[in-house]
């Protein structure tokens, strides 16, 4: 699904490259639940936006399903992302003048999914978060738990086929962030691939696997206890 070769990544001082990433190359399969670890400036997010097509490698190629991503122009490339992931950001960003409801419809907006189709999809999701009595809601009303379980079911609206994670629990207290959590393994289990950066062990050991960087690098790539348990009791 995901191949990334001698992907760099640095910003240019005077003669000298400060590098935020630097031959990183890896192989994401679909149906995978990756997370990326490190300190602060390992290159986390980078490497996150990288893959969501959201910046741009200076090095390295990337090839998402079929298409050589470094090569396409931005317009493509937005119309990848648009039409294959969605993405779960720490700080929420829902729009303050739109209900819970109109916030999940945005992406389906801009598909150009038909009305009753949208309707459809919305009270499925709503109903699947256990939000249907928050539909009408503004985000200022709700607690940054509720908020961002309506960022999760925006960027899965229109069942992407990759959902990235920024940070996702940051923000929330610990049970909060189990909630989300949960719910992301459940989407792992039907099926989604997800990519989640986070700074917390018990939340990274959700998925199948840990990629740990450090200083721009891959430090560690392993398979999470979690993932060896579930394949000796398979």
């Amino acid at each position: 699904m995901i191949k990334l070769t001698n992907i760099e990544r640095f910003h240019k001082n005077a003669a000298q490259k400060n590098w935020v990433l630097k031959d990183v190359s890896l192989e994401i399969e679909q149906g995978e639940f990756v997370t990326i670890m490190g300190p602060s400036g390992a290159g986390k997010s980078t490497l996150l936006n990288i893959i969501g097509m959201l910046d741009d490698q200076d090095n390295g190629e990337y090839h998402f399903f079929d298409e050589e991503v470094h090569k396409l122009k931005e317009r493509k490339r937005h119309e990848l992302h648009k039409h294959y992931m969605g993405f779960v950001f720490q700080a929420y960003y829902l729009i303050d003048e739109l209900t819970v409801y109109e916030n999940i419809e945005t992406p389906l907006l801009y598909r150009k999914v038909p009305k009753a189709e949208r309707q459809s999809k919305i009270a499925e999701v709503l109903d699947k978060f256990n939000m249907v009595a928050k539909r009408d809601l503004f985000p200022s009303q709700l607690s940054g738990g509720q908020q961002q379980l309506v960022g999760v079911a925006r960027a899965i609206i229109a069942n992407p086929k990759l959902l990235l994670a920024d940070e996702p629990t940051g923000n929330l207290h610990s049970s909060q962030g189990e909630i989300i959590m949960d719910l992301f393994k459940k989407l792992h289990s039907e099926g989604m691939t997800i990519i989640q950066v986070t700074h917390n062990e018990k939340y990274a050991e959700y998925g199948s696997r840990v990629i740990e960087l450090q200083d721009g690098f891959i430090k560690e790539d392993r398979i999470t206890r979690q993932e060896i348990s579930e394949n000796i009791i398979s």
